[in-house]
């Protein structure tokens, strides 16, 4: 039993030292943003870099507990945007804001999950290790966007009646959403051409067709 105590003490030290890192990270990449280093994140935590790899393994164990940190706080806020009190058309244009209003307000968090390489090689590149050096874009901020464009599907799919195959059809339209939203945003928060709200009536316009047709899915929570 004792030994049993013991080591939920250590699991959940471990977890508060592992939240402790990460923001200690996320300091670090809302200043550096994508030239955030291992070395910074490191001082930043007053820690060694040795230890940062204990907990993380490499940028890249780090990069993707960072990226479930953001990712499941930027789905808890669409699926409340989904869920609001209000017509279809106007949850449709809050979801889309709700994206692009996450990615104006931390650009530099925004920037260092989708595009890390551009500070894959660090401040210092000599004290960068072969993985820091080596990091790819695609190869980590990809997963991130398969899992936003199959957990939109499956929201669309417990809402929406498509028809025949309709959740297959919410599936495709999941990511289809996500990579025109990733797509869209990016370029409006490099270029800013428009302001945000012409950009989401634009991109609402854009997926209004076949959306304003279909039916709640019978049961379901409605859309």
């Amino acid at each position: 039993m004792e030994t049993a105590r013991s080591a939920e003490r250590q699991r959940t030290a471990a977890e508060s030292r592992r939240r402790e890192l990460l923001e200690a990270a996320d300091r670090v990449v809302l200043r550096d943003g994508p030239h955030a280093s291992m070395n910074a994140i490191a001082a930043e935590a007053g820690i060694t870099k040795p230890i940062l790899y204990r907990h993380f393994g490499d940028k890249g164990g780090l990069y993707r507990a960072l990226a479930t940190r953001h990712t499941d706080a930027l789905l808890s806020a669409l699926r409340a945007a989904l869920d609001a009190p209000a017509d279809r058309r106007r949850r449709v244009e809050s979801t889309l804001d709700t994206y692009l209003a996450a990615i104006e307000a931390r650009p530099q968090v925004y920037r260092f999950l989708m595009h890390p390489s551009e500070g894959a090689a660090d401040a210092s590149p000599a004290d960068a290790t072969p993985a820091e050096q080596g990091f790819d874009v695609g190869r980590h901020s990809a997963p991130l966007l398969r899992r936003l464009g199959e957990e939109l599907g499956q929201v669309i799919a417990e809402r929406v009646d498509l028809g025949p195959g309709s959740e297959q059809t919410a599936r495709i339209w999941g990511h289809g959403i996500v990579g025109m939203m990733h797509a869209a945003g990016d370029w409006w928060l490099g270029d800013r051409p428009c302001s945000r709200a012409q950009l989401v009536r634009a991109l609402a316009d854009l997926l209004w067709g076949r959306l304003a047709e279909a039916g709640d899915r019978q049961g379901g929570p409605g859309f």
